[in-house]
């Protein structure tokens, strides 16, 4: 009888050269989306007095981080850390701090708000990807690379947790746009130590395609172009949904003369409840598809 092979564990991931230092640089860098979001929501309402004005900048700020990210992580692809994710880290930041600033004091017109942190998304640094495939270089291995990806999935839910819990105390001292330039100085911090790493300054190797004609491509792409439409479209409604939760919430909490603390302990709860919800779902063997589990998962939402 053969004797079954153990799992590997965290630390013994952790024990693989550089990932201690590339992966807490790139979890300090990941915890100003933790806290970026919150505070420039409530930065916006405090300088506009308006949520219509905070929504639509706060969208504007999403829709450009999202829909720009497959540009921003193939700049990451062929260029390599150093050379595209830092800058792109730098500008990130320094926008912010743009942000913050004109966040600062009332009566700043909303074209200038909105612009800025249009500009500041379009340049959000892809840091879980980028992590992710450092990861796949580092760990040859597949059982030692899913025990990593578990860990980076379980960090960065609680890094949305704890997030909106160091806005809440910030902002219990401080203006909401210091919330803004804490999100800059953290985002820059963890990519300077994550590019500067060994680790993620490793050459990759390119694999192009062998036996596939661009025809074949093109269909093929086609193909997984529309086998992905379903997840895109319900991610794209959960996104929605949860972005006016976050404003609701403010609104709730200024209404009632709660404060801003009070929203963050309601986000946090929210990203608590996602990751017991993401261990709970990677525990349980399912029988049924993802793809046949994910409408029911969104209505339940």
């Amino acid at each position: 009888m053969s004797t079954p092979i153990p799992r590997p564990s965290y630390a013994a991931v952790l024990r693989v050269p550089h990932a201690r230092r590339t992966f807490g640089a790139a979890l300090v860098g990941r915890l100003s989306y933790g806290t970026v979001s919150l505070s420039l929501m409530l930065a916006l309402t405090r300088s506009t007095g308006s949520y219509a004005v905070a929504g639509l900048v706060m969208a504007l700020f999403g829709a450009t981080s999202v829909l720009l990210s497959p540009y921003r992580a193939g700049l990451v692809d062929r260029h390599g850390p150093r050379r595209a994710l830092l800058p792109m880290a730098l500008l990130y930041a320094a926008l912010l701090c743009v942000t913050a600033a004109a966040c600062w004091r009332p009566g700043v017109p909303a074209a200038v708000l909105a612009v800025t942190a249009a500009f500041a998304g379009a340049c959000t640094p892809p840091l879980g990807p980028s992590m992710r495939a450092v990861w796949a270089d580092m760990l040859p291995d597949r059982a030692m690379l899913q025990r990593a990806y578990s860990l980076d999935g379980v960090a960065e839910e609680l890094l949305f947790v704890s997030g909106p819990l160091l806005v809440g105390v910030v902002v219990g001292v401080a203006p909401p746009a210091v919330g803004i330039v804490l999100s800059a100085v953290l985002v820059g911090v963890g990519t300077l130590g994550f590019a500067t790493s060994p680790a993620a300054d490793r050459p990759r190797a390119a694999e192009p395609e062998k036996d596939a004609t661009p025809a074949r491509r093109g269909r093929g792409g086609a193909g997984q172009g529309r086998a992905l439409l379903q997840p895109v479209l319900v991610a794209a409604g959960i996104g929605v949904s949860v972005s006016a939760v976050d404003l609701l919430a403010v609104a709730y909490a200024v209404q009632r003369d709660l404060g801003g603390s009070t929203v963050a302990w309601v986000l946090a709860a929210l990203s608590a409840g996602s990751a017991a919800g993401g261990l709970l779902n990677g525990a349980i063997t399912w029988t049924s598809s993802a793809r046949a589990r994910l409408p029911f998962l969104a209505a339940g939402l």
